[in-house]
């Protein structure tokens, strides 16, 4: 009998690219014989994932769109403009046909499709393959986006400022408008709605998959399946299952600092007295941001990692990297950093992060406290998630959703009094106890028998049984 094959085509952007390049190989380890469709400037970036699936029944198989040498779309390491937006849209619609091709002449079991490729769902529908939806978020925002489109809460407010109840929720959680995302941006425009109609459960959809466990959003999850009706399974978190330690630190790019340094580094620091700041690949600090930055943590006088995308001349306070470098209180990567190797470690003890769902997922993994402190996308309501839901973290204070990633308005007095707070032996060590009992939850998620371990089970029968009618 055929093995049961399952065909991955992942966006190119780092947070959905690499969570998708682990379910291969989770999906791997299980048997399943896996493919991913991916261009030519994609390919070397799934190499240690083709690696790690050697000793497998079925090895990972690359299908690459020959001629789409230039299909990168919005890479990670780019900001984000007008111009990129409009090279995202063209390029994702010149895959359509090869993309139907091959599902047209292989007819796996399903198609897992990126959130951002809406156009697979009808096109699978056509040869009768399931697609199943990588969005690369969680349960709760997805409940949270979808309540505030359905019923509308902020246009019943007087100002941006002003708070609202998301309604239907199981908890209370409040928004302002200015903490949603702009419709009208140009990345949105015309394509918003068609992804959301791409994964509703109709005769086109099958269902929506998750890097997510059922400990960390139970509520959430019974939610999305009961109240919204829509079909879905959790299998994370992913990033647990990549045991592989040289993997962890590139996952996907070249690291800007050698995996020694840095740990031998942390390595001189006492337990939970490092403070790791990142806002991603995507999210960028202004020049004015980073200045307050280095003021404010040299200010609260703790341990730091920090991780720039991008130097700015004049960005640096005068003598502050001299300081930092006598006093061996910091340590600043510029570019890449090994992200799960740094939160990891035991010295870590909060993680001041741009709340992208990638993040959130390796900070609890890792059960470290953590500063919210979202920019773009479903950041803010992944923040929400950690704040008020799980409360393993607090906000940084009143910040903006920007359409341009771009990170700006926070003094250098909130991120002292927000870092120390969360540092603190009484409140922060409360958030880190909470954090630890996640990080235990996500591991037993991940094994034999555990909840993610099941639905992954679930999935695999589900999707088999599909074919077999």
């Amino acid at each position: 009998m055929a093995a049961c094959h399952v065909v991955f085509f992942p966006f190119t952007a780092y947070g959905h690219l690499i969570p998708m390049a682990d379910m291969a190989v989770l999906f791997a380890s299980r048997g399943l014989q896996t493919t991913i469709i991916t261009t030519p400037f994609n390919v070397h970036r799934f190499s240690k994932s083709i690696q790690k699936t050697t000793t497998f029944p079925h090895q990972i198989a690359l299908h690459i769109i020959e001629g789409y040498e230039n299909s990168d779309q919005i890479r990670s390491d780019e900001s984000i403009s007008n111009e990129s937006i409009s090279n995202f849209r063209e390029s994702i619609s010149m895959l359509q046909e090869p993309v139907e091709q091959f599902i047209q002449e292989y007819r796996p079991n399903c198609l897992i499709a990126d959130m951002f490729y809406p156009w697979t769902t009808k096109m699978a529908a056509k040869f009768d393959v399931p697609r199943i939806v990588f969005h690369g978020s969680g349960f709760f925002p997805l409940c949270a986006s979808e309540s505030i489109r359905l019923y509308e809460p902020h246009k019943r407010v007087s100002s941006d400022s002003e708070p609202f109840i998301i309604p239907h929720l199981p908890h209370e959680i409040k928004l302002t408008r200015k903490q949603l995302p702009d419709l009208e941006a140009e990345i949105f425009k015309g394509f918003v709605e068609v992804i959301i109609e791409s994964m509703k459960a109709d005769e086109t959809s099958y269902g929506v998959i998750f890097n997510s466990f059922n400990e960390l959003e139970p509520e959430y999850v019974r939610h999305y399946r009961e109240v919204m009706k829509r079909k879905a399974w959790h299998i994370g978190p992913v990033s647990l299952c990549n045991k592989n330690t040289d993997d962890k630190l590139e996952r996907g790019k070249k690291a800007a600092i050698k995996e020694d340094e840095c740990l031998r580094w942390l390595d001189l620091k006492p337990p939970n007295s490092v403070v790791y700041l990142s806002f991603g690949t995507l999210a960028e600090a202004t020049t004015s941001q980073l200045h307050e930055i280095a003021m404010g943590l040299e200010a609260c006088n703790e341990n730091f990692i920090w991780v720039i995308k991008n130097e700015r001349e004049g960005w640096m306070p005068e003598g502050f990297e001299a300081r930092m470098k006598v006093n061996g209180k910091g340590l600043i990567i510029t570019g890449w950093a090994p992200q799960t190797l740094i939160l990891d470690h035991e010295s870590v003890g909060v993680f001041v992060t741009h709340c992208g769902w990638n993040s959130v997922l390796e900070g609890i993994s890792s059960g470290v406290a953590m500063v919210t402190w979202p920019v773009m996308a479903e950041q803010f309501y992944n923040a929400k998630l950690v704040t008020d839901i799980l409360q393993i973290g607090v906000s940084i204070g009143d910040t903006e959703w920007s359409a341009t990633a771009s990170c700006d308005g926070v003094k250098r007095e909130a991120v002292e009094k927000v870092v120390a707070k969360v540092m603190s032996a009484e409140e922060g060590e409360e958030m880190r106890k909470r954090a630890r009992v996640l990080k235990e939850k996500a591991k037993m998620a991940v094994e034999d028998g555990g909840s993610s371990y099941l639905d992954l089970n679930d999935f695999i029968e589900d999707i088999k049984a599909f074919k077999s009618k």
